[in-house]
C-alpha cells in the first residue's frame, strides 16, 4: 500500500469534534493495515446528540436548503479523488467502483436540491358533495423531532447521502451512526455538509461498537423515525425494540437475473455482460447485486461459456491500482464464508468453472455452474463477487416459483424479448423491483426503492419517498366562499 496518513477522527456532535480515550480501528481490507481510528462512543454520546437535534428547530427556507444540497454535490465532485481514495482504503473496493459511488452520491444531492424547491402541499375543495361547505382544506409537511440513521459498510458515501439529503430537504435533524467498519467517509461527508452551509445541529455523527451505542440509536425518547440499512438480524432487532417509532428497514437481498429461452446468441452475450457486471460490481457487496443467475435449460449451454469468458476477463487485485476492476470484500472472514459456500455447493453437485484462488479478503469472480437452487450459496445473501448459475426449467411459472422461493424480495432482472413474458414476470415476481434487460439494482437516486418479505418492511427509499417518510402531514382548513 502506498504510505498514507492514519486518519484519527472524532465524532461530530453539535458543532464539536468529540474524542474518547478508547478508539475503534479502521482496517484496509487488502492488507489489514490500520488506516484510521474513530471514537468508541457510548450511549451518552448518542443521547447528547439526540437532545441537541430535538431541541434545534431548523429555519432554513426552501431556497437555502436547495443551495446547501447543491453545494454539497459540487463539493463531492471537487473532492472526488480524495473521497474515492478513502472509500477504497476503508472498504477495499477498487478505485473505479469508488469513483462511481461518488458520482451516485452527487445525483442524490442534485435530486434532493430540486425536490426541496417543490411545494408538497395539497388543496381539497369542500363543496364537492351534498354535505358541502364553502371551505378549502390544505396540507403541509412538517419535520419531526429527530431522525436516527444507522448505515452499513457497503456504500459508506451513497447510503449515508440517501438518508441525510432528504432529511436536509425537509428541514430535519439527523443523528447518524455509521458502521464501525467504514465510518471515515460518513465523517468526511458531515464536514462537506458543514462547508456547504448546513447548521451542524442538523447532521451529527456518532461512532462506536453496536453493543455500546446501538440501543440508544433505537430507543432514545427524542427519536421519531429510525432509518436503517443493513442485515436482516439487526433489522428484526430494531423492529422488536423500536416499538411505536416509525421505521424504514432496508435489509438484505437475494436478487435473481433470469435468462429466458427466447434469446439469440447476441442476446445471450448481452445478458452475460449484465450478469457478470451485476454479480461483481462493488465487489458483489450490494443488497441488489445479482446473487443468482437463473438460466432456462435450453439456452444454458450457450450462455454459460459467455459468462465464463467475461468473468475471466475481469482484472482483480490491488484496489488502489486504477486498472483494477474488482477489489476486496470487507474482510477475510467474509471472503472465507463465501468461498466455503461455493465448496458446499460443489459437494451438492455444482461445478466450479473458475476460481483462481482467494487471498485474504481478495475474492476473485468465482463462476459456479449447476448450482442447486436450494443450496446455501443461493438461498442466503452471499455478499461477494460470486457468479452462481442455476439451471431452471423451460417453464416460466416454475422459474417464478424458484425465484420466489427465498425469504428475500428486493429486486430482480429479466432478460427476454417477449413483452408478454416480461409483463408476466413483472406481475409474478414477489419483489420490490423488476427490471427488464437490466441489472436488478438499476434505478435513479430519486425513484422509489425497497423490498418486501425479509428484504424490508415495504417503506421505500429514494429521495422523493424518503422526504415523505421523514415528515408529518398537517391539514388545516379555511373558509373559502365561491
Amino acid at each position: 500500500m502506498a504510505q498514507t496518513e492514519i486518519r484519527r477522527e472524532g465524532m461530530r456532535i453539535g458543532g464539536e469534534v468529540v474524542f474518547t480515550d478508547d478508539v475503534v480501528e479502521v482496517l484496509y481490507p487488502y492488507t489489514e493495515e490500520v488506516v484510521g481510528t474513530v471514537p468508541a462512543g457510548d450511549a451518552s454520546h448518542a443521547r447528547r446528540a439526540f437532545e441537541i437535534a430535538a431541541n434545534y428547530k431548523p429555519k432554513l427556507s426552501r431556497y437555502e436548503r436547495s443551495q446547501i444540497l447543491t453545494r454539497a454535490g459540487e463539493l463531492i465532485g471537487e473532492k472526488r479523488e480524495w473521497l474515492a481514495k478513502w472509500l477504497t482504503l476503508e472498504l477495499g473496493i477498487c478505485h473505479q467502483h469508488a469513483i462511481y459511488e461518488t458520482k451516485r452520491a452527487q445525483d442524490v444531492y442534485q435530486f434532493a436540491a430540486a425536490q426541496a424547491m417543490k411545494d408538497d402541499g395539497e388543496i381539497f375543495s369542500c363543496d364537492l358533495t351534498h354535505n358541502g361547505k364553502q371551505r378549502k382544506i390544505y396540507t403541509m409537511r412538517e419535520p419531526v423531532r429527530a431522525i436516527s440513521a444507522i448505515t452499513p459498510f457497503n456504500h459508506p458515501l451513497n447510503m449515508v447521502s440517501h438518508k441525510i439529503a432528504p432529511s436536509i430537504a425537509t428541514n430535519n435533524c439527523m443523528v447518524c451512526k455509521p458502521t464501525e467498519l467504514t465510518p471515515l467517509t460518513c465523517i468526511a461527508l458531515a464536514d462537506i455538509l458543514y462547508e456547504a452551509g448546513l447548521p451542524p445541529e442538523m447532521f451529527q455523527v456518532v461512532t462506536g461498537l453496536p453493543g455500546d451505542i446501538g440501543d440508544e440509536m433505537i430507543t432514545n425518547d427524542n427519536i421519531d423515525i429510525i432509518t436503517f440499512t443493513g442485515g436482516v438480524p439487526v433489522g428484526m432487532l430494531i423492529a422488536a425494540k423500536a416499538g411505536y417509532k416509525r421505521q424504514a428497514l432496508e435489509l438484505g437481498g437475494n436478487d435473481p437475473l433470469i435468462i429466458c429461452n427466447d434469446l439469440s446468441d447476441a442476446d445471450l452475450d448481452r445478458a452475460a455482460t449484465i450478469a457478470v457486471a451485476g454479480a461483481t460490481g462493488n465487489s458483489g457487496q450490494r443488497c441488489t447485486a445479482i446473487k443468482r443467475i437463473l438460466v432456462q435449460e435450453s439456452v444454458a449451454d450457450a450462455f454459460v461459456p459467455k459468462v465464463l469468458e467475461k468473468a475471466k476477463a475481469i482484472r482483480f487485485g490491488d484496489p488502489q491500482d486504477p486498472e483494477t476492476e474488482l477489489g476486496c470484500v470487507i474482510h477475510a472472514a467474509a471472503a472465507e464464508l463465501f468461498e466455503k459456500r461455493v465448496y458446499m455447493a460443489e459437494e451438492q453437485g455444482a461445478k466450479i468453472l473458475y476460481h483462481p484462488g482467494r487471498q485474504g479478503a481478495l475474492l476473485p469472480p468465482i463462476v459456479v455452474d449447476h448450482v442447486p437452487h436450494d443450496s446455501e450459496l443461493v438461498m442466503e445473501e452471499t455478499f461477494g463477487p460470486i457468479v452462481p448459475i442455476v439451471r431452471v426449467p423451460d417453464d416460466d411459472a416454475e422459474v417464478m416459483r424458484i425465484s420466489n422461493g427465498t425469504q428475500f424480495g428486493l429486486s430482480s432482472g429479466v432478460c427476454t424479448n417477449d413483452l408478454n413474458r416480461a409483463i408476466a414476470y413483472i406481475n409474478g415476481l414477489n419483489v420490490g423491483t423488476c427490471n427488464i434487460w437490466e441489472q436488478p439494482g438499476y434505478r435513479i437516486e430519486m425513484s422509489p426503492f425497497g423490498g418486501i418479505k425479509d428484504s424490508g418492511n415495504g417503506v421505500k427509499e429514494g429521495v422523493i419517498e424518503a422526504m415523505k417518510f421523514f415528515t408529518n402531514v398537517k391539514t388545516y382548513s379555511l373558509p373559502w366562499p365561491g
